[in-house]
């Protein structure tokens, strides 16, 4: 059990999300990022597992099968991708269904700090895109989500987080919490 290593880990990332989202425009959603890590059943399983190089839910996947921490929080924090599964109108069976823009943007946020952090070093503003495209094919991501997530990880790596940024401040500006992107 690491559970002051990890609580540094998880409150570091938490507090550069939050960072993040007022960059985007999104502050007040920001301060309620992740508060569900600090619960028994993700804290508990994050301290057990905690690697500091990766997240504890792949080494807790790797020793049971599967991850307690991970669904509950994927359940609870809608900037994940994985909560939006519902039955789609169109095809009348479960599937993904399209994020509202806003929590989009907490994704890209939370992705670009998650790669900072796990990073380290290594990190440079390639970095969160790289690892969205080794999962490409993996994942079920309805396929505009996917696709604005990669434009906007493509244009951090390609220009920089000032461009990246202005370019979230502007979309968050027009889209809002809808998901007509």
């Amino acid at each position: 059990m690491k559970p002051l290593q990890h609580y540094k880990t998880i409150t570091k990332h938490r507090h550069k999300v939050i960072a993040n989202c007022f960059r985007a425009g999104i502050g007040a959603q920001g301060l309620r990022h992740d508060l569900s890590k600090y619960t028994p059943t993700e804290f508990f399983a994050g301290a057990k597992y905690y690697l500091g190089t990766r997240s504890p839910n792949e080494a807790e996947r790797d020793a049971i099968g599967y991850s307690t921490a991970w669904l509950h929080h994927k359940g609870r924090n809608k900037h994940h991708f994985e909560y939006w599964v519902d039955v789609r109108p169109d095809t009348k069976m479960y599937g993904p269904v399209k994020m509202p823009y806003n929590y989009l943007i907490e994704m890209f946020c939370d992705r670009v700090a998650a790669s900072k952090i796990y990073g380290g070093a290594r990190y440079d503003d390639a970095y969160a895109l790289n690892y969205f495209l080794k999962g490409k094919g993996k994942r079920s991501m309805h396929p505009d989500t996917a696709a604005e997530l990669e434009r906007l990880l493509r244009l951090l790596a390609e220009k920089g987080e000032e461009a990246a940024f202005a370019e979230v401040r502007r979309c968050v500006k027009k889209y809002g919490k809808t998901n007509r992107y």
